[in-house]
């Protein structure tokens, strides 16, 4: 919360100089940028991707990452070999599965959308409502996940030492061997070579003033300014990493369900936005299929959720924004999108 409101004060004295409507005038006027792509590389919300986190303990050897990667696509690490870690989070289509909510493995549809692997590895929680503390603790969530892989997981080591090839694999990773710990660092190690990086925004913040266009531009200050994306979406991953009830009238209970508080009725924490061209549908049920129409449910507000954070209700509740500023903020969104790297399937051990 304190985040938050540090954050809307920043909002509140950019919106009070030129970063908003008022540059946006300028901008259309005069077509000087100049004092625009000051103010936003001065911006200390705004921030350049760096380098993956990489936790002690979880080594990114040739060995281990070669191990996460077939271990991602392998169905056999479900109770009934049919699904893979690969099967929602398919890299043509931007690791997530292009389904507004994801299918179960007995055919039926799950409550939530699959987030994206895209830049997992930046984020301090894991799943929509945050209930992992890392990625090697949120892979083996899905494993065990009866509605998901439904694997028990002492008996996927079992099953792993009974596959040809598998027991030396993971001895040239790791002294131990198979163990439920070295599944989980290598399936989130390979994860965090998902990265999408290097966009023309990142450029923009290191100094190119040229990496983006003036509607791009323009889109960045609405970014910044009247459109509030940066309440949530800032820092390093365009994500703040907390929670949030966006107003989305659904049964999900969200945060709530992991930490039984009333207040995190329906929130869900902020999802980064690098790849974001490649990830539709979108929002937590998939309920919105394009970015346009992400632009306008914010630019209406939301909906009509009872616990609609405060922020959304305050300063959200019509963003009221122009047909040449939707335009505006949808190209500066698609340079966010970037290139995916396009990590084809291995062939697998003991399948000869």
């Amino acid at each position: 919360m304190k985040r938050l409101l540090a954050v809307l004060i920043l909002l509140s004295i950019s919106l009070l100089g030129c970063s908003s409507a008022n540059s946006q005038e300028k901008l259309v006027e005069n077509d000087d940028l100049d004092e625009v792509i000051d103010m936003l590389l001065s911006n200390e919300l705004l921030v350049p991707l760096g380098e993956v986190p990489i936790p002690e303990g979880t080594p990114m050897t040739p060995e281990v990452l070669e191990l996460g990667k077939l271990l991602f696509f392998d169905h056999r690490l479900s109770g009934n070999n049919e699904v893979s870690c690969q099967t929602c989070h398919d890299s043509e289509l931007g690791y997530g599965d292009g389904q507004a909510t994801f299918t179960k493995i007995d055919g039926a549809l799950g409550l939530r959308n699959s987030p994206t692997v895209i830049n997992s590895g930046f984020y301090t929680t894991l799943f929509w409502d945050g209930r992992a503390e890392s990625l090697e603790e949120q892979a083996l969530g899905p494993i065990q996940d009866p509605g998901e892989m439904n694997q028990p997981l002492d008996k996927l080591v079992d099953k792993l030492k009974l596959i040809d090839g598998y027991e030396e694999l993971f001895l040239a990773a790791f002294d131990d061997g198979i163990t439920i710990e070295n599944i989980a660092k290598a399936l989130a190690a390979f994860q965090r070579l998902i990265v999408v990086n290097e966009t023309p925004y990142d450029r923009f913040l290191k100094g190119d003033r040229n990496a983006l266009t003036s509607e791009e531009i323009r889109g960045l200050d609405l970014f910044a300014g009247k459109a509030f994306c940066i309440t949530c979406h800032n820092g390093e991953n365009l994500s703040d990493n907390e929670y949030y009830n966006l107003g989305i009238d659904s049964d999900d209970e969200g945060r709530f369900a992991v930490t039984g508080d009333d207040r995190d009725l329906g929130r869900i924490r902020t999802p980064g936005l690098y790849g974001i061209t490649h990830t539709a549908p979108y929002m937590r049920d998939g309920s919105l299929e394009t970015l346009e129409e992400v632009i306008e449910f914010y630019n209406r507000g939301g909906d009509n959720h009872p616990n609609k954070s405060i922020f959304m209700t305050m300063f959200m509740s019509e963003l009221q924004l122009t047909a040449e500023e939707k335009s505006d903020l949808l190209a500066f969104l698609k340079v966010l999108g970037g290139e995916p790297p396009n990590i084809t399937k291995p062939e697998l051990p003991g399948l000869k």
